[in-house]
């Protein structure tokens, strides 16, 4: 610090500033009995507290009194009365002269705001003028006067004028930071917005402003509650924010514009409003406003295109009065395809969902955009939403939040089990990657129900169910959850909605399968073939195989054995059976259904069951259903998105049939399935099934030296169990009987 050299010391009193014009000059004001204009004293107001000031005499103060105007008092922490310790202070101008000062500026008074822009520059030469030759103190407030408008100053950085340049030398380019300084003729001066302040500034006088980063640098997933959505994240932030991340007038200078909407779209239960909400949290923006779709819509006329404006009203507001300072608005819109489907297609003569599409059009992107605005859509059905909402300058970020893979899973999982193993409630033999890798196909919310599952299996152990429902609280201070509760609830209680369930194809195969003969096991040779492809070629994301064959051969047993094998986390069987009753139309709609979940999986296989009952072929006519035919064409063609693959077992008992419908083209290859042809297959079969004696066995072998059959394996199995139903000593008989008249016309005997 510079030398100070004290030729005056005095206790004065604190007293309130006479006027205002003398508040405006930031000067202390004084007595011209007890000190001159222009003068610079330290005020030291604790023992450990000095504040440098510079003073202002007026006839109004009377003497031991030393008068601060309101930002003074405030600043250096004074009342009025207090007696304080006023000493001379000299400045040593080679140290202390301000080179460079650093200004917060901001309205005085919030009513006052305007969006006029203010120059900088012009700005800085008045307030050098205004307080040429005083004393500044890093952190002092004052009050500036400019335009007819008073503005709140606070001193935020002051920069040491090179002593070079004061002897009229080459600056040596030396920047020193202090603490007081002296503002002279050719100190610079630089003017910051205040943070949140609605000011705007131009010229070349202003800092450029401190841009917020978009992502705040401790921002965790898992507090948040969000887990398997990185890369959606990141792809998000990449087109939605890059543009708000940058300075304002680099921008400007590219001509760029914000985004101002985002559609998230996806199976229910994946995160699409819960990753909503967190990207309002997270930005520096205002609450976030939360609608579901069914509720903009009114009875009376009008009033749901009204209940649109008012969602848009207060960023309006705003930006008419702030405009380029305007805050970031956020408006989620939840099952938006209750409010935006294709015009036109509605039912209703009032056509009221046209207008409000026309109606969220013109506030979006419409004459008067907005550029302050950022609208979050979500729904399940993106297909039903207008075109015009889904081009680029409207909801033009399409993000897909699909199911999550096994590191999303382990993310899931580890955020809902987290306060249960802070409070070591968790078991140790519960391994979160086990449960990941068990847990394929589930979206977020059924593994949050899992765990919840787990949490009433496990509390449950501790409830006596006798007359009263009681807790045993011995035992239940002792809860934890263990690993049997996650697998008892994964098995018995949730399961997802998307993928595997077993009951699906268990049942087609509750025989299991009978390998008699080199065919089958050709077959699942075959089988295996096609999964290692599907799973490992990048080539062949698709892979479509025919198993066709005669009927009650086994096809679509072993095309459920194949899909079963696989271990895929999607597999859905498209059977004719659970589409009985349903019109061209639904038909369609049900198969496609299939192929579209499929899509939402990294892994799937479809079995598309008894292609030609699908098609409701019958020979008389012929007859079937076109609509159905195209429909499955385009669906085994359609590739599955980039990064998932998909196997498709189809099955027929009519090649013919399919050739001239042309759609074997469909498939990539094509595997027969023949009937049992020969004795020796048959006892095979019926070794295999162990359902008669050896004796009896012996003699059927017998019987069948030498011969042809042709008989499918579900056939033969139902022969087999007629026979049963017979004494002992006639079941031999009975099967070769029930035999003989299957292979009637079949040439049984050869």
């Amino acid at each position: 610090m510079a030398a100070r050299v004290v030729i005056f010391f005095k206790t004065m009193q604190a007293a309130r500033c006479p006027t205002d014009e003398l508040s405006l000059t930031n000067c202390a004001v004084v007595s011209e009995k007890d000190l001159q204009s222009g003068q610079h004293v330290t005020v030291k107001t604790t023992p450990n507290h000095k504040f440098v000031f510079t003073v202002k005499t007026h006839h109004t103060v009377s003497p031991g009194s030393i008068a601060f105007s309101l930002p003074q008092r405030k600043w250096a922490g004074l009342s009025i009365g207090q007696e304080v310790e006023v000493a001379n202070y000299n400045f040593d101008k080679s140290k202390q002269c301000i080179g460079a000062m650093t200004i917060e500026i901001d309205f005085l008074q919030k009513k006052s705001t305007d969006s006029s822009p203010y120059d900088s520059d012009k700005m800085a030469a008045e307030f050098i003028q205004q307080f040429n030759n005083q004393a500044f103190s890093v952190t002092q407030q004052l009050v500036f006067s400019f335009c007819d408008k008073l503005f709140g100053l606070m001193v935020k950085d002051i920069e040491a004028m090179d002593a070079s340049i004061l002897r009229g030398e080459t600056a040596s380019g030396k920047k020193q930071k202090i603490d007081i300084g002296l503002m002279v003729g050719n100190s610079q001066v630089i003017f910051e917005k205040a943070e949140s302040s609605s000011l705007t500034l131009v010229g070349k006088a202003k800092t450029k402003e401190a841009r917020q980063t978009i992502i705040n640098p401790e921002w965790n997933f898992e507090k948040m509650g969000i887990g398997g959505l990185d890369k959606e994240f990141s792809s998000i932030f990449r087109r939605a924010f890059a543009s708000r991340v940058f300075p304002p007038d680099i921008v400007e200078q590219m001509g760029c514009k914000h985004v101002k909407g985002i559609m998230l779209f996806g199976p229910p239960g994946c995160g699409k409003t819960l990753m909503a909400r967190q990207i309002g949290k997270m930005l520096n923006a205002r609450e976030p406003k939360v609608v579901n779709g069914p509720e903009i819509l009114n009875k009376y006329v009008g009033e749901s295109e009204a209940n649109i404006r008012k969602l848009f009203a207060d960023a309006e507001e705003e930006q008419k009065r702030l405009g380029a300072n305007s805050g970031l608005h956020i408006i989620i819109f939840d099952e938006l395809d209750a409010i935006c489907k294709q015009r036109g297609t509605g039912a209703s003569s009032t056509g009221v969902h046209d207008t409000v599409v026309n109606q969220l059009l013109s506030k979006i992107d419409g004459v008067e955009q907005l550029n302050n605005i950022l609208v979050i859509g979500m729904t399940n059905r993106p297909d039903l939403i207008d075109d015009a909402l889904m081009r680029p300058g409207r909801f033009e970020v399409k993000m897909e939040i699909s199911l999550p893979d096994e590191k999303g899973r382990v993310q899931i999982l580890t955020i809902h089990t987290n306060k249960m193993r802070s409070f070591n409630l968790l078991a140790p033999d519960v391994e979160i990657k086990e449960l990941a890798a068990e847990t394929k196909n589930y979206s977020g919310a059924e593994l949050e129900g899992l765990v919840r599952a787990a949490q009433s299996t496990a509390m449950n152990r501790h409830i006596k169910a006798t007359s009263t429902v009681e807790v045993d609280m011995e035992r239940a201070e002792k809860l934890q959850v263990t690993r049997s509760d996650f697998m008892g609830s994964l098995n018995n209680d949730i399961k997802p909605a998307f993928g595997t369930n077993q009951e699906d194809y268990s049942n087609y195969i509750m025989n299991g399968i009978i390998k008699w003969g080199d065919p089958v096991t050709h077959v699942l040779d075959d089988g295996e073939l096609l999964i290692q492809q599907t799973k490992n070629s990048d080539r062949t994301p698709l892979v479509a195989v025919l198993l066709e064959g005669p009927p009650h051969c086994g096809k679509t047993a072993l095309a459920a054995k194949i899909a079963e094998d696989s271990q895929f986390p999607f597999i859905k069987i498209c059977s004719p059976d659970k589409m009985i009753g349903y019109s061209e139309i639904a038909k369609c709609q049900a198969i496609k259904k299939v192929f579209d979940d499929a899509c939402k999986s990294q892994l799937s296989c479809v079995v598309v069951d008894d292609i030609e009952r699908l098609l409701d072929y019958v020979p008389i006519g012929p007859r079937f259903s076109n609509l159905v035919l195209q429909a499955l064409l385009v669906l085994l063609k359609r590739a599955p998105p980039k990064g998932r693959k998909l196997l498709i077992i189809g099955t027929t008992s009519r090649k013919d049939v399919l050739q001239e419908m042309e759609m074997l083209d469909a498939f990539s290859t094509t595997i027969h399935i023949p009937n049992i042809s020969t004795g020796e297959q048959l006892v095979d079969a019926l070794e295999l099934l162990g359902s008669f004696t050896d004796k009896e066995r012996a003699n059927i072998a017998h019987q069948l030296k030498g011969k042809r059959v042709w008989i499918g394996i579900k056939k033969l199995l139902v022969l087999i169990e007629m026979s049963l139903q017979m004494d002992q000593e006639y079941r031999v008989t009975k099967f070769l009987s029930l035999l003989r008249d299957e292979g009637a016309d079949r040439s049984f005997y050869e």
